[in-house]
């Protein structure tokens, strides 16, 4: 496929699979008209890119679903030079929307090589990001706090790590559940230890592992 035809499937994706579902914040619209999701896949599976599903990466992870990703990013409520940690970089598609939208972005990522080739395809797009590889379950300290942060693992509980690190009147949107079904959960913190808890709807994520996770062999 060329790179109209790739436009093309990308205007359906956003008028089928995300308006169409409610999707209706123009920011959050306008970021998934411009950011090629075709780029973060191999190229075997390119021609699948805006199909509403998930999609293999490696090391058994995935791309989630254009829908999922831009309910997160809607309800992260996104301001420009927010601050936003993201815990799973993964493909680094997440990251490419929210840096599209004028946040600054800071990855954290299990696997050295997907963390490698995310910081790549990113840097590709004109975009900068942080990404350290690591347990993302304890965040990044060094950079807190951070205005949002998104979870993109499904994690049995809130990492107290993750809220620790959450700015007075700052977000976190995470999937929290059992391995197999998940809640998508806002986090909304009131104050140093005040929050407020709304679960969105069901979703399947892959697991969130770590020390303030699920347990690699569990």
């Amino acid at each position: 496929m060329d790179k109209k035809q790739f436009k093309f499937l990308r205007e359906k994706m956003v008028s089928d699979h995300l308006a169409s579902r409610g999707i209706n914040d123009p920011k959050v619209l306008q970021a998934f008209r411009e950011v090629p999701r075709e780029i973060f896949v191999s190229e075997s599976i390119q021609k699948y890119a805006y199909q509403d599903s998930p999609l293999s990466i490696g090391e058994g992870q995935t791309i989630s679903q254009p829908y999922i990703v831009a309910l997160m990013t809607e309800l992260l409520e996104v301001k420009p030079a927010d601050k936003v940690l993201e815990i799973g970089t993964g493909s680094g598609y997440q990251a490419a929307i929210l840096l599209n939208m004028g946040a600054k972005v800071f990855g954290v990522e299990r696997y050295a090589g997907l963390a490698g080739q995310a910081k790549e395809k990113i840097n590709s797009l004109g975009y900068t990001i942080k990404i350290k590889i690591g347990d993302g379950t304890l965040g990044w300290r060094e950079f807190a706090p951070f205005d949002k942060i998104v979870v993109t693992a499904a994690a049995p509980q809130l990492p107290q790590s993750l809220l620790e690190q959450l700015a007075a009147g700052g977000r976190l949107v995470i999937p929290v559940g059992s391995r197999f079904s998940q809640e998508l959960t806002i986090v909304a913190k009131k104050g140093k230890d005040e929050f407020s808890l709304k679960a969105v709807c069901g979703c399947v994520f892959v697991p969130l592992i770590g020390e303030e996770g699920w347990d690699e062999h569990s």
